[in-house]
């Protein structure tokens, strides 16, 4: 290990008591509703809203809150409208007063929200590249050749060998490992549903998720190459709190690493529950979910229940979560 890296990593930092941790979701509600609720009521999303649609070039905050749904629902427009709305409530939570978090992360797509919250990345960079991102990672895979599916309640070396088996001379791997119920495959639509006819064998429940392509799985390497060259423009800054990367479930503060990050996290399985692990270990806490929805909440009431989970996607968990923290709950 370099002495650069050695200063940045952050794993051996003495545990911290008392101070909040953000976290950002991955994925918009199964409806825009959710997305709806949330950001116009807070002062500060006119300036959110402005820099995000300068730095886009049209209305994503009109499509967030008007739809039409469809067009929200494609990915490479889903992938900026999240990210704008997680960082707004970010933003309104220190409008509001909330101190400043000792640790912050995001699941997939919510680590470039996560960075823009720490200030390694400006809002502006972030939409414009998650935008390509989701565009990218569409044109990567044709329509209907790549699948994934949930896998609860199978143990991960299990998943691994039927993924192998299942594989065929196709891709077919752990995409995400959220919980140490949930797993998430991904890959050619045949080897997935081959997979998924194995792990019905073992498994409580398997899923086919409706999904626009096998996020985090070796198909995705052309958006990954591509990718990579738009990150390698963008200026990454120290960021004011360390930043938990999913692809390798560390804390760090170095700029390089955090770029790296993101290139290899396209095609690598996001490891979430391990990220949050490292989190509890190193006695960060509460936590607090900040975007639409509460999907990470969920998750991690499975990881650990003895967690203290907030969230902010509206006016009033705003404020509910501003009093949870100042009570020391």
């Amino acid at each position: 290990m370099n002495t650069a890296r050695q200063r940045h990593s952050v794993d051996s930092t003495p545990p911290i008591n008392g101070e909040s941790t953000i976290i950002m979701p991955m994925a918009v509600p199964q409806n825009a509703h959710a997305l709806s609720l949330a950001a116009p009521s807070w002062k500060v999303w006119p300036m959110i809203e402005e820099e995000a649609d300068d730095a886009l070039g049209f209305a994503i905050s009109r499509l967030c809150f008007e739809g039409p749904a469809e067009e929200l629902q494609l990915t490479e427009n889903t992938q900026p409208a999240i990210l704008t709305v997680s960082v707004a409530a970010f933003r309104a939570m220190r409008d509001a007063g909330v101190g400043a978090p000792a640790f912050v992360a995001g699941h997939s797509l919510g680590e470039y929200s996560a960075l823009v919250a720490a200030g390694a990345l400006s809002l502006a960079d972030a939409v414009r590249t998650v935008r390509s991102r989701g565009r990218y990672m569409q044109e990567a895979v044709p329509v209907g050749t790549g699948a994934m599916a949930a896998v609860l309640g199978a143990e991960l070396s299990e998943i691994q060998r039927i993924c192998e088996e299942a594989s065929q001379g196709q891709i077919c791997s752990v995409a995400n490992l959220n919980s140490p119920n949930q797993a998430v495959i991904a890959g050619s639509s045949e080897a997935v549903d081959r997979a998924v006819e194995l792990l019905n064998g073992v498994a409580k429940k398997v899923i086919k998720l409706k999904v626009s392509a096998p996020f985090h799985c070796a198909l995705m390497k052309p958006a990954q190459e591509r990718l990579e060259a738009d990150l390698e423009r963008l200026e990454f800054r120290e960021p004011a709190m360390p930043v938990v990367t999913n692809v390798d479930a560390r804390a760090t503060t170095a700029p390089d690493e955090l770029r790296d990050a993101l290139v290899r996290q396209v095609s690598a399985p996001v490891r979430w529950v391990d990220s949050m692990q490292l989190l509890i270990e190193l006695g960060a806490g509460p936590f607090v979910e900040a975007g639409p929805g509460k999907v990470l909440s969920g998750l991690m009431r499975q990881i650990n229940r003895d967690v203290k989970m907030l969230n902010v996607e509206d006016a009033a968990s705003l404020e509910a979560t501003k009093a949870a923290l100042a009570a020391g709950n």
